[in-house]
């Protein structure tokens, strides 16, 4: 009995703990859910749980850090840009003869400026940090005394307070973006070595193996988020391309299936012995319930025989999806022998199979 009351007592303070831990998230989450930076579509959104301990200080220097990493993305961004449309006149270097035309766009500009350049840029970042940028805790994170508004040193005043909130909820938005949008500029172009990730410039990919198969269609080309295919195996790719045809003919027929008895159903019985109607069988999956049970041995009959009448080995037409069995027949419409309409046809089944 002792033992049963202390097994008790340990579940309701293990479930109190529960509770209080729940209603503490709770109120950290409240406490931030005012902060600027909170916006549609997502609200107050901290996947990681930085905020959880509700510690003030703690995001306070959090969102200081975040507004200054979105400034300086924000113009990283505009410098990967402006060049392609305009660059100084002159020289950058005249010691070196180094004109600013000579200065390729995004990475590649490193090999160009001089040492003495790169020194300049660190002095200016390290002025901006040690003079004008720096921390007042007595002001909002991003809010410098000698600098206006995006943290400009000697800039102009913020907005009147009827716009300040949604000025500086831009900022965060748009510094959430350049944050992102400046990584990708980074990792195209050190891939490519081109600041805007020219494909063609690529030759070291993997996927190149692919870029010609069926499927790789416009707008996103060959698509493969989630890097089956790195590796370039052809085999792989190949019995991949067997699945996604055959589950595409299946869910096209399944969608067929759904929309078809909706407007027609056959006449007549179903299940003569049984005195089920084709009228009888609901649409979707309330159908299962009234299909007997001989008409699903039929059903897996019939699957089985379409999977083992052919011989599907790696290298047949029916591995590839060609089974002998013409959907579109031949006419004046359809040329299965032109290879341009024969493509044109496998893309768009392939197309309608993802759909």
């Amino acid at each position: 009995a002792a033992g049963g009351r202390l097994v008790c007592l340990a579940g309701a303070g293990a479930a109190v703990a529960t509770l209080a831990g729940r209603r503490k998230r709770r109120a950290a989450r409240r406490a931030f859910e005012s902060e600027l930076g909170v916006q549609a579509p997502v609200g107050y959104w901290d996947p990681l749980g930085l905020g959880r301990d509700g510690d003030a200080a703690s995001f306070a220097r959090r969102r200081a850090t975040e507004v200054k990493h979105g400034r300086v993305s924000m113009l990283a961004a505009l410098g990967y840009i402006v060049p392609e449309y305009f660059k100084f006149p002159g020289y950058l270097a005249p010691k070196s003869g180094i004109l600013f035309e000579d200065v390729p766009n995004g990475l590649a500009a490193f090999s160009k400026v001089p040492a003495a350049g790169v020194a300049q840029i660190v002095a200016f970042a390290g002025a901006m940090e040690t003079n004008f940028l720096t921390a007042d805790p007595g002001r909002a994170p991003g809010d410098f005394a000698n600098a206006g508004r995006l943290g400009i040193p000697f800039g102009g005043p913020s907005r009147r307070d009827a716009d300040r909130e949604r000025g500086l909820n831009a900022e965060l938005a748009n510094g959430r973006l350049a944050m992102v949008a400046i990584i990708g500029m980074f990792f195209q172009d050190g891939l490519t070595g081109c600041a805007w990730g020219d494909w063609e410039l690529y030759t070291d990919s993997p996927l190149r193996a692919f870029e010609q198969e069926l499927g790789v269609q416009a707008p996103v080309g060959f698509w493969d988020p989630v890097g089956f295919c790195q590796d370039g195996d052809s085999a792989k790719f190949n019995r991949r391309r067997a699945t996604e045809l055959k589950h595409g003919r299946v869910s096209m027929l399944a969608c067929i299936g759904y929309i078809t008895p909706e407007f027609f159903k056959m006449p007549g019985y179903l299940s003569p012995s049984l005195g089920v109607n084709f009228a009888n069988i609901p649409n979707g999956l309330g159908a299962i319930a009234k299909v007997p049970a001989a008409g699903w041995a039929q059903i897996a009959a019939w699957c089985a025989f379409c999977e083992v009448s052919q011989k599907q080995a790696p290298g047949t037409p029916a591995y590839e999806g060609n089974f002998g069995f013409k959907a579109i027949p031949e006419s004046n419409v359809y040329n299965p022998a032109d290879p341009a309409q024969r493509r044109k046809k496998l893309n768009a089944e392939l197309a309608n199979g993802r759909l």
